[in-house]
């Protein structure tokens, strides 16, 4: 019986990357990387690891006279793929390493909250500003992702077109406005396009600290991240928000704050925000991310 080390590697990260998905399931923290409705997906490629990693298995040890009748010649240029029994050289180290890389970082780094310096990175006040501008043009699109909400149960993945005009409906007749997670993206939108029909209400909500060098010094950004899909395509939201208390908070601090919202400016853009009366300071929520969905227009 001969032993393949090479062949004894790849089992080996096999079995790793679905330890690895199995941990961040097991723990809850696969939520901080993907939108949830992908759990299931995440999941299958758990499985489909750990079912590879058996097929691998089977490839570490091979008898004498396998290695000899193999159906690729190694010592020709006829075979152009690695059966794993080639000598080890610097092209498949680096190509190991790349795959490992993720491997150390899943299991040696624990998991990131996305945080008030990614926010300063994907673009800060230019980014909210800009979605004022834009909110408008894309209200005609045949497919919009938004945050499904309000007291009957709706599939979390998709709502209809009568769906959302009910959620609206809710938000236009409340007195207050409660930014709940599995409201606020359709609420930011709807506000976004209105600012006029919604000034003066009062508004609750809750979100982590972010502040600019041009905020005066009662001014910051109640924000959170909204993930599509994963964090690479993570995207701010949030209010621009005043009160005497604000130059005493620091960055990525998470406040529950009530106010009235108002309409001001900000870099020559019209953008709403929330006069504070009442705030205090709250632990970091377990699912701190908002996760939009479809909405399909039939």
């Amino acid at each position: 019986m001969n032993f393949h080390i090479q062949q004894a590697v790849r089992a080996f990260i096999l079995l790793c990357f679905s330890v690895m998905l199995f941990k961040l399931h097991y723990t809850g923290e696969i939520i901080k990387f993907i939108n949830p409705k992908y759990v299931g997906l995440s999941q299958s490629a758990s499985v489909l690891f750990l079912i590879l990693f058996f097929i691998q298995i089977t490839r570490i040890w091979s008898t004498n006279r396998h290695s000899h009748h193999h159906n690729c010649d190694h010592h020709d240029d006829c075979c152009d793929h690695d059966h794993g029994v080639t000598p080890f050289n610097f092209k498949k180290g680096i190509a190991y390493a790349i795959i490992a890389f993720p491997l150390a970082t899943g299991f040696l780094l624990p998991a990131k909250v996305l945080d008030a310096s990614i926010v300063d990175k994907k673009g800060g006040m230019a980014v909210l500003t800009n979605q004022k501008k834009t909110k408008k043009e894309n209200i005609g699109d045949d497919q919009k992702d938004l945050t499904s909400q309000h007291s009957k149960v709706i599939d979390p993945k998709i709502i209809s077109e009568k769906e959302y005009e009910e959620i609206k409906q809710i938000l236009e007749q409340s007195h207050v406005i409660k930014m709940a997670d599995n409201v606020y993206s359709i609420y930011y939108e709807v506000m976004g396009m209105n600012l006029d029909q919604f000034k003066g209400r009062e508004i609750e909500l809750k979100g982590f600290v972010y502040k600019e060098d041009e905020f005066k010094q009662d001014q910051l950004v109640i924000a959170r991240f909204s993930i599509t899909h994963c964090v690479a395509d993570a995207g701010i939201i949030g209010f621009l928000s005043e009160f005497k208390d604000a130059s005493s908070l620091e960055e990525n601090t998470w406040i529950e704050a009530r106010g009235i919202l108002d309409i001001s400016t900000f870099n020559g853009a019209e953008l709403p925000i929330i006069k504070i009366t009442k705030w205090k300071e709250i632990k970091e929520p377990k699912q701190p991310y908002i996760y939009p969905i479809n909405v399909k227009i039939f």
